[in-house]
């Protein structure tokens, strides 16, 4: 006997192959009683869609995009496995492309993407799920999404979202280390283009503020989120008339950057300088001594964020939904030294 097809069903439960193909599809717009006796006749028949037919004819691939433009190699593997995990749990595909954000025409390349991909939806990550202009421009041509954005709170708005609370993960940082008693404390900013580092510094400055130390300009230093950016950063840092007791790097390949920074100026981590950092990446676990940070899950946040997009792209109602990165406390900060006791830099 011949494989099954959509048409063998369709007469086996006396519907038309256009109403087999809405059951198979998770469509909601089948009456339930018709539902069933579908359902019913691919169980008699044993009937397997095929999946790479019905992406090549139908409107629906039942495969999603994951769209990033983020040099951080971790964080990218924590979003794949986040949405893959996803994927497989819920029966669909999944590519992934990194893209610069910055570039003119981004929804026209995402379009362009989703076409010939034949897509059907995207999972936005920062920064590109902050070209709002452009995302109106993607929504224009009927493309699903989801973004995942930084935010204190529920944005709201046109597009659905996972928000993350940088600042309040920030703010709780800075306050752990002023809890500690450093007041004068460095940071390390990430790339300017990353809503996350405005937040993250937002938080840094709210916590200040909250303490009544005044901000200094000299202890902010810009940079990207690379390694080198921090080195530098926290080499410049050491070099001021009063350099500061601690440092908070805007995510954890920076705050290693410092780690290795002060190191080679001779400054015992955490009783000379106290370093921080932010996401729970393995350059936190492997440092030594390993880095206080702030555990945020790529994966737990981007898993979540396809699944709203699935359930968007079957018609199901979704809410947005938010994550509060965790503070970690390691052995990369202590109370800092009586100035006498510290030592001085090669």
């Amino acid at each position: 006997m011949g494989s099954v097809t959509l048409d063998d069903v369709a007469r086996q439960a006396d519907v038309s192959a256009k109403t087999v193909s809405r059951v198979v599809n998770g469509e909601h717009s089948v009456r339930p009683i018709t539902r069933q006796r579908v359902l019913r006749a691919i169980e008699q028949l044993d009937y397997r869609p095929n999946m790479l037919a019905r992406g090549l004819s139908g409107a629906h691939a039942y495969t999603i995009g994951l769209v990033y433009d983020n040099p951080n190699a971790y964080y990218i593997i924590g979003m794949q496995e986040g949405a893959l995990s996803a994927c497989d749990d819920l029966n669909f595909g999944l590519q992934v492309r990194p893209v610069n954000s910055r570039t003119d025409g981004l929804a026209d390349r995402l379009r362009g993407f989703v076409q010939r991909s034949r897509l059907s939806g995207l999972v936005l990550t920062t920064p590109v799920s902050e070209r709002v202009a452009e995302l109106r421009r993607l929504a224009t041509y009927r493309i699903p999404f989801v973004r995942i954005v930084s935010a204190a709170r529920d944005p709201g708005g046109e597009f659905p979202c996972v928000y993350v609370d940088d600042r309040d993960a920030a703010h709780a940082i800075t306050t752990h280390l002023l809890q500690l008693g450093h007041v004068r404390i460095g940071f390390l900013r990430g790339g300017k283009h990353h809503h996350a580092s405005a937040e993250r510094l937002r938080g840094y400055k709210d916590a200040l503020r909250d303490y009544g130390i005044p901000l200094r300009n000299d202890l902010m230093i810009e940079g990207d989120y690379v390694f080198d950016d921090g080195f530098r950063g926290a080499r410049r840092l050491f070099d001021l008339a009063e350099p500061p007791t601690a440092i908070f790097g805007c995510n954890d390949e920076i705050a290693a950057g410092a780690l290795a920074a002060a190191q080679s100026t001779g400054l015992h981590v955490p009783y000379d300088v106290s370093i921080a950092g932010f996401e729970d990446s393995p350059f936190s676990r492997h440092s030594w001594p390993p880095l206080t940070t702030a555990r945020q899950r790529a994966d737990i946040i981007v898993e979540r964020a396809t699944r709203m997009l699935i359930a968007r792209i079957r018609g199901e109602a979704t809410e947005n939904e938010g994550f509060n990165p965790e503070l970690l406390v390691r052995g990369s900060t202590a109370p800092p030294r009586p100035r006498e006791q510290r030592r001085k830099r090669r």
